[in-house]
């Protein structure tokens, strides 16, 4: 009645290992260490760049150094030589200061054996305010935006009406409006028609009595709010790829309000850094490859000269005409893939004004060579060379020394592309690891003196079933620590409240077992009839109680952002592992303990008050004078 078989018993322990096992590295601590990245689109880090960096650490003491996707990091005995290590590298990795190539980070890492490491067992990412950081609130130009997408409306219809044959005497923009002059009525009139067809989120305005016939355009409140709202979302999604080089583990970037973006970078506390990658504008330019300057090596009048890192490492003049084809604007989408001889390539989706200069370009050029250039910081770096095969418009392929790990980079860069609208720091906070420390110190305590409380108050009450509850309790603190490590969930302060109502929710589960089993004690069932009845028939008040709560973390989760979705994520998976704790953990002690005795005298449940007795027995303890 109240055994288990054995592999309920060893999955049990299966999951109660597991449980410790990931939950270990939260316990180690963290050690000092330097983090390389790359701060430029075009210089990928390698396993070259793990050479040169061992290479440059062998005169010192450091750890194994590691290479991941976007970084190489090494551990290090101390924060005296964390800081030595950082210069040296600065002075390796970027001979010229004023054109450096990679981030040289202060960073921790877990103390982890390697074991653990090798498990994939790391601790839990902390939050801000536990761990100290950087909190940066930006305002974004939501006007720059219009103006941006009024410039380069105003190309896409001067290039409209010259395809169409259309003269006018000039297109200007005068605020937010593009006023466009014609000679006279009947043009004007052509005019709208084509602009209307193709435009159709352009109000226009005639002014036919005017000496000159003018159109004046401008957007609607529709477009105005959807490009606002897009060139937010570009600026968020362009900061989360910056602030990968930072190598923060769970950055926060979100939106607050219709034109506000919060940025919280938990563990930096260089704030200069941290602003001066924020605020790093990156644009991409197609032009064409100057051929007779590129056959001496040197630039004209109306040529630049940009690096192109070639794939072996070396770096090679790209000369280029100084018109500019197109703008990273025109580029909506570009993804890695293969070319018809199976070989990488990089397929690249323009808008349709971007896809009718395309056309021109490459009708005119077929067999030259195209550059695609990349400015960050004011400095362009030619990110691909290609030779142009046939005629194209929106959609073309880029093809040439591509491995497949370089066309992904490259079709994220073209991606990427710059910030849509211009943003400003209106606010920062630094938070330091002091503040910190101190903020974790008291969510252990509060949650370590709220265990106590409830172990003490359940063993004085339940006594031997108390003890029980207390150990499942334990069971299930311990598998919701395991559950956000393995998920590399980040821990807030929020969250650590969630912890600490988990561990009231849990407890609750067992109270209701613990008086279910007193409820048929006191109805005269035997003890061991008691326990599983007791079981069985709180399991679907226990299942529909945490099923509501659930669903209420659930909508937390869904509509929440910040610090309430950090509780919220805490609270669901505490919900989940309090049902496992509660129900199987503890049923697996008490058969282990009870399960082996066919007959029991009696149960350490605490006391039993029979009604209509004016004394009362032990829990279990058999009378045959007074069965009741």
């Amino acid at each position: 009645m109240n055994r288990y078989p054995l592999w309920k018993y060893l999955l049990v322990g299966i999951v109660l290992l597991l449980g410790f096992i990931y939950t270990l590295p939260n316990f180690y601590g963290e050690a000092p260490a330097v983090q390389v990245s790359s701060i430029k689109g075009t210089v990928k880090i390698n396993q070259g760049t793990q050479q040169t960096v061992e290479q440059a650490l062998a005169s010192m003491q450091h750890g194994v150094v590691v290479l991941d996707a976007t970084s190489v990091r090494t551990r290090l005995p101390d924060t005296e030589t964390q800081l030595k290590a950082r210069d040296v590298l600065e002075k390796t990795l970027n001979p010229d200061p004023s054109d450096p190539a990679y981030v040289v980070a202060l960073n921790l890492v877990s103390k982890s054996p390697d074991w653990l490491t090798s498990l994939y067992a790391m601790p839990m990412y902390l939050g801000l305010d536990l761990r100290g950081g950087v909190h940066f609130l930006l305002q974004v130009d939501m006007k720059g935006a219009i103006t941006k997408r009024l410039d380069a409306t105003a190309a896409d219809v001067r290039s409209q009406l010259r395809d169409k044959n259309i003269r006018h005497n000039g297109i200007t923009r005068e605020g937010n409006t593009l006023t466009i002059k014609f000679a006279d009525a009947d043009t004007l009139e052509k005019a709208r028609n084509a602009i209307t067809d193709q435009h159709p989120e352009l109000q226009l305005i005639a002014q036919k009595d005017a000496a000159e016939p003018t159109l004046v355009a401008s957007l609607s409140l529709p477009a105005e709010k959807s490009i606002q709202d897009a060139a937010l979302k570009q600026n968020i999604s362009t900061l989360h790829n910056r602030v990968n080089e930072l190598g923060v583990a769970e950055p926060v970037i979100q939106q607050q309000g219709a034109d506000r973006i919060v940025v919280q970078l938990p563990g930096v506390q260089d704030v200069a850094r941290a602003k001066d990658l924020i605020g790093r504008t990156a644009t991409l330019e197609v032009r064409m490859i100057d051929e007779s300057a590129d056959a001496t090596g040197l630039a004209g009048p109306l040529s630049e000269s940009f690096p192109e890192r070639r794939r072996d490492g070396s770096v090679v003049p790209a000369i280029v005409r100084k018109q500019v084809v197109l703008t990273g604007e025109r580029i909506v989408g570009a993804d890695a893939g293969f070319d018809q001889n199976h070989q990488p390539a990089v397929s690249v989706n323009l808008d349709s004004a971007g896809g009718r200069i395309m056309r021109d370009i490459t009708r005119d050029n077929v067999g030259k060579r195209m550059a695609i250039i990349l400015f960050e910081k004011g400095k362009g770096e030619a990110v691909s060379v290609a030779t142009i095969q046939g005629e194209f418009s929106n959609r073309f392929q880029i093809t040439g020394r591509f491995s497949p790990e370089e066309a992904a980079n490259t079709a994220l860069l073209l991606r990427a592309g710059s910030l849509a609208a211009p943003m400003e720091i209106i606010e920062e906070r630094v938070v330091g690891p002091s503040l910190g420390k101190e903020n974790i110190e008291r969510g252990f305590n509060a949650t370590l003196l709220g265990f106590i409380a409830i172990a003490v108050f359940m063993i004085v009450y339940y006594q031997l079933f108390g003890a029980i509850s207390v150990i499942a309790l334990a069971a299930n603190l311990l598998l919701l620590v395991a559950l956000l490590s393995l998920l590399q969930a980040t821990l807030t302060l929020p969250g650590i409240a969630a912890i600490a109502l988990t561990l009231g929710m849990a407890i609750d589960a067992n109270v209701l077992i613990n008086e279910r089993i007193r409820e048929e004690l006191r109805n005269g069932s035997s003890p061991q009839a008691a326990i599983s009845a007791g079981y069985e028939r709180a399991f679907d008040t226990i299942v529909d109680s945490n099923v509501t709560t659930l669903i209420a973390g659930l909508a937390l989760l869904m509509f929440g952002s910040g610090p309430v979705r950090g509780f919220a994520v805490v609270h669901c998976l505490g919900i989940l592992t309090s049902i496992f704790s509660s129900v199987v953990v503890s049923r697996a002690i008490v058969n282990l303990i009870h399960g082996r005795r066919r007959k029991l005298d009696k149960l350490w449940i605490g006391q039993v008050w029979k009604p209509g007795n004016a004394t009362s027995n032990r829990a279990g303890k058999t009378n045959p004078a007074n069965p009741n």
